[in-house]
C-alpha cells in the first residue's frame, strides 16, 4: 500500500517522523512522493507559533481533497497540532481519519490499520512517557548528517512557550538507547550527529541525578564513522565546566553552540520567565570565548514581546552589537493561546515588531560581513553537501554552519567530490572557497 509522509516543523519533529517511517517501512508500506499515488497520507504537524499552526492546518486541508480527487483511503494527523487540538481536528476536518498525540507516534501502524477499517480515532498516551521504539530509523536528511534527539519535553515554562503542554516535562532518553541509535546511524553512513532536544544542556539530570551531557558526548565520540558532533538548544544558564572541558578535549565535537538567549533587557527576560540576566549572559559568553577561542556562537532573539519599550529594544541592539554573535536569528513575538504572555497587557503591533526585527537583522548582517572578511585566506575543514549543477563547484558547510539554519559555502574545484566528504579549503571570498590538498576521510 502506497504511503506519503509529510513532516513539518522542527528537527525534533523530524526525528519522530523518521521513527514512524521506519515502523511503516517494516510493516510493508511503500513510500511515494506524489499525493495522487497515495493510499495513506500521514502529516506530522507543528504549532509552536502562529505561522507553523497555519502551515499545518493548510497542509491538512490540501491533503484532505485527495479523498475525492485521488485514491486516498486514510488521512492521519500526528505531532504537536494533533496533541493540542485532538477532537477539533476530527470534528472540523471530517476527512481526517485518525489523530495521534506527541507521545503516541509509535502506534502509527496500528492507527493506520484501524483507520482503514473505519475505526479511526484519537490516540494519546501519558504526556510524560517516552515512546519505546526500535533504534533503527531511516535518515531523511541526505544520509551524511542526522539528528539525535536526546531528551523530550521541557521544565522551564517560559511565559511565551506552549511546548511543555504539548510535549510534557523534561525527560532524558537513556544513554544506552542513544548510543544504539547513534551506532545504527553511523552504519548508515552518517558522518555528523546533531544533538537536539527542547533543552540539551540538562541531559541526564532526571535519570542520573546530575547533568550528563558531557558524559554522553564522550561516549558518542567513540563511535567509528562519526566525524562531527554538534550540540543545539543549549540554555545559557545550564552550561557548565564539564561541558566546556569535553568540547575542548574531544576533536569530534564542533566548537559550535546554539544559545537561545531571547533578549537582553533584564525586565523583558523576567517577564519571559527566563533564568538569566544580561550580565550573566555576558559572563557565560565571555567564558565560552576565553575557554574555546574559535567557538562559533549562534543565538535566537524574540522582538516585540509584550511591553517591550523602544529603550529596551535599543538595549537589545547594543547587546547584539557588543556580543557579535557568529550566527543570529530574530523572531517576532507570536502570542500563543494558553500561555501567560498572550494575556499580558501592552501587546506590540505587528508593524513595530517587524520594524524591530529588521533593525536587528540589519545590524547582524554588518557583523556577519565583517566576520567573513576576517576569514579571507584562512584554511578550514568543510563537509561537502552536494554539487552545483553545470559548474565545477560544490556546496558545503564548515563547523560553524548547522544544516537548515546557517549558511552554505561554495567550493571551486575540478575534482570530483561526494556528499559527506570532508575537504580542507582556503577562503577566497565571502562565500567562495578553493579546494586545497587532499580529501580527508
Amino acid at each position: 500500500m502506497n504511503l506519503l509522509f509529510i513532516s513539518l516543523g522542527c528537527d525534533k519533529n523530524l526525528v519522530d517522523s523518521e521513527v514512524m517511517l521506519g515502523l511503516l517501512a517494516k510493516a510493508g508500506y511503500q513510500m511515494v512522493d506524489l499525493e495522487e499515488e497515495a493510499d495513506v497520507i500521514v502529516i506530522n504537524t507543528c504549532c509552536f507559533i502562529h505561522d507553523a499552526k497555519e502551515e499545518s492546518i493548510q497542509t491538512i486541508l490540501d491533503m484532505a481533497r485527495y479523498k475525492e480527487e485521488g485514491r486516498l483511503k486514510a488521512l492521519i494527523v500526528t505531532g504537536c497540532l494533533a496533541q493540542r487540538y485532538q477532537q477539533e481536528i476530527l470534528e472540523e476536518i471530517p476527512e481526517v481519519d485518525a489523530v495521534l498525540g506527541t507521545t503516541a507516534y509509535a502506534e502509527i501502524v496500528t492507527a493506520i490499520s484501524e483507520a482503514l477499517e473505519g475505526r479511526g480515532a484519537v490516540t494519546t498516551k501519558d504526556l510524560n512517557a517516552l515512546p519505546e521504539t526500535d533504534p533503527h530509523r531511516p535518515v531523511t536528511t541526505g544520509g551524511h548528517y542526522a539528528y539525535l534527539k536526546i531528551a523530550e519535553g521541557c521544565d522551564k515554562h517560559c511565559t511565551y512557550c506552549i511546548i511543555p503542554k504539548l510535549r510534557g516535562n523534561f525527560r532524558s532518553v537513556p544513554l544506552e538507547q542513544l548510543l544504539a541509535q547513534a551506532e545504527d546511524l553511523a552504519r548508515q553512513g552518517v558522518r555528523e550527529l546533531i544533538l537536539v532536544a527542547q533543552e540539551t544542556t540538562l541531559y541526564g539530570k532526571d535519570l542520573y541525578g546530575e547533568k550528563s551531557l558531557h558524559l554522553l558526548l564522550k561516549k558518542l565520540c567513540g563511535i567509528d564513522g562519526i566525524r562531527w558532533i554538534r550540540v543545539l538548544y543549549c540554555y545559557p544558564e545550564e552550561i557548565d565546566d564539564p561541558l566546556i572541558q569535553v568540547m575542548k578535549e574531544e576533536k569530534k565535537i564542533c566548537h559550535y553552540l546554539d544559545l537561545p538567549v531571547q533578549h537582553a533587557s533584564d525586565e523583558i527576560l523576567r517577564r519571559m520567565g527566563r533564568r538569566t540576566s544580561k550580565q550573566q549572559l555576558k559572563e557565560i559568553i565571555g567564558k565560552l570565548r576565553s575557554q574555546i577561542p574559535d567557538i562559533c556562537l549562534r543565538t535566537t532573539l524574540i522582538t516585540g514581546f509584550p511591553g517591550e519599550t523602544q529603550e529596551q529594544h535599543e538595549e537589545l541592539l547594543e547587546f547584539v552589537d557588543e556580543m557579535e554573535f557568529d550566527r543570529l536569528g530574530v523572531f517576532t513575538y507570536s502570542p500563543e493561546e494558553d500561555t501567560p504572555a498572550a494575556e499580558m497587557p501592552d501587546q506590540i503591533p505587528e508593524e513595530i515588531k517587524e520594524e524591530r526585527q529588521a533593525e536587528l537583522m540589519e545590524l547582524q548582517q554588518d557583523i556577519a560581513f565583517d566576520a567573513a572578511e576576517n576569514m579571507l585566506g584562512k584554511e578550514v575543514l568543510v563537509m561537502i553537501e552536494g554539487k552545483v549543477a553545470d559548474e565545477n563547484a560544490y556546496v558545503g558547510r564548515t563547523y560553524k554552519d548547522a544544516p537548515g539554519v546557517d549558511g552554505l559555502i561554495f567550493i571551486n574545484t575540478e575534482e570530483e567530490l561526494m556528499s559527506g566528504d570532508f575537504a580542507k579549503v582556503r577562503v577566497t571570498g565571502a562565500l567562495e572557497y578553493d579546494l586545497i590538498g587532499e580529501l580527508i576521510s
